[in-house]
């Protein structure tokens, strides 16, 4: 049972994350992140309009890729570069940086997503940074400082496929679970010893480890043992001599997975921008370049290109008016006052399909359709090129940067 204290708590922090996500989509106008088109609200419930992104994420492709080649891994953690510096422009911390988050357009370029857990980083809020949001599960235990007496030696070491293989087998439980997983967190976020924009910088080093090697580097049984390895990070982060990963590749990976100190992006972006590994990288050119990966899209409103799970457990009340947490939220509530969004620039364009039969008058009156509020922009804006036949080709390796377009994935063969 909750005490009036811990509901007033956990309610506090709610409508903080509710109203922290929805100003920063207002706010954050970039062409790295999902775009909100209204948000509003009625007597039950809050309402978010985004655009839609049928190329499905990062979390999919990588399931049904295994890995993949440095040039391609290049192209998408460059593209999650330029979303989280997007965010931290405006001063928010994403603090939930994973490849379920990151997902692709139509034409296969990146775009950052689900800002619940965002944080602004104004002086007001500071005194909140070390508030207990990531927990690894229910009733688990926080961890103490000194956690090396902790960490799992005994645990039986795996081959590369066979870490792999148990990844993948845990990952699609673990997508959509309530309890989620820890392996991109922070260090200095598990330890609650207060933390800033650079934890998002640890979760972009954890991904590109995921995406060449085929796991994240702290991958455990679960998720206690997970966050115990990403606090004694020093004792458990290595590279596997089967990825065959560059010497500058590690490098950067090891500049991101390290101490807030040492870790690049601490004086902002462009420290990770200039590291070699980025060498030929032309980054105010990558959104107009054709992507690693174009996505095979069949209809506006296609979802193949994200993974199916089997739900699980009791079925949702249809009704929120139900339960101690409808009666915690009025159906006044003063704090969401404000809340109704417009996006002026998308819902006043005509030129973006679906506006203008929206604006059409008729002698009836009708209700907008799936179909005209979720019609995607025409392909107008030219291509300049691949990013692939732009990296310098490495000697002693075939080439992959051929003037032939990008291969579109397919679900993996079991």
């Amino acid at each position: 049972m909750l005490s009036s204290d811990t509901v007033s708590c956990l309610y506090t922090f709610q409508v903080e994350h509710v109203k922290a996500e929805r100003n920063l989509l207002a706010e954050v106008d970039s062409a790295y992140i999902v775009k909100l088109y209204y948000s509003f609200q009625d007597d039950e419930f809050l309402y978010l309009i985004m655009e839609y992104l049928p190329g499905g994420d990062m979390m999919t492709l990588l399931m049904r890729k295994d890995t993949l080649t440095e040039d391609e891994a290049k192209f998408y953690i460059a593209e999650t570069v330029l979303a989280i510096e997007s965010i931290h422009k405006h001063n928010y911390i994403h603090r939930d940086i994973k490849p379920d988050n990151l997902l692709l357009d139509l034409s296969g370029h990146l775009k950052l997503s689900d800002f619940g857990l965002c944080k602004p980083l104004d002086s007001s809020n500071f005194p909140n940074l070390n508030e207990p949001d990531y927990t690894p599960g229910k009733g688990a235990k926080p961890l103490p400082d000194n956690t090396s007496r902790l960490t799992n030696s005994s645990a039986p070491k795996r081959t590369q496929q066979e870490q792999l293989s148990h990844w993948q087998k845990n990952r699609r439980m673990l997508a959509y679970s309530t309890v989620g997983t820890p392996d991109y967190i922070a260090p200095e976020v598990l330890l609650k010893k207060g933390y800033g924009m650079e934890c998002d910088w640890w979760s972009l080093g954890a991904i590109m480890y995921e995406m060449l090697v085929g796991y994240p580097p702290f991958y455990s049984e679960d998720p206690m043992s997970t966050c115990r390895k990403i606090v004694n990070w020093r004792s458990h982060l290595k590279f596997p001599e089967e990825a065959k990963l560059s010497s500058e590749t590690k490098d950067l990976i090891s500049k991101l997975l390290c101490n807030v100190e040492q870790r690049l992006g601490t004086k902002g972006a462009h420290e990770i921008k200039a590291h070699t590994w980025f060498r030929g990288v032309q980054w105010e050119k990558l959104y107009q370049m054709k992507a690693a990966f174009i996505p095979e899209v069949n209809g506006e409103l296609d979802t193949q290109n994200f993974e199916k799970f089997e739900e699980t457990g009791a079925q949702v009340q249809s009704s929120s008016k139900a339960g101690p947490w409808r009666k915690m939220l009025p159906s006044k509530d003063a704090n969401f006052v404000g809340y109704t969004y417009k996006n002026f620039e998308i819902v006043n364009d005509d030129e973006v399909a679906g506006i203008a039969e929206l604006k059409k008058k008729s002698s009836k009156s009708k209700r907008p359709t799936i179909k005209t509020l979720f019609e995607s922009m025409d392909e107008d804006e030219p291509v300049h090129g691949s990013f692939l036949n732009m990296l310098p080709h490495k000697e002693g390796q075939p080439s992959s940067h051929s003037s032939a377009p990008p291969e579109q994935y397919q679900p993996r063969r079991k």
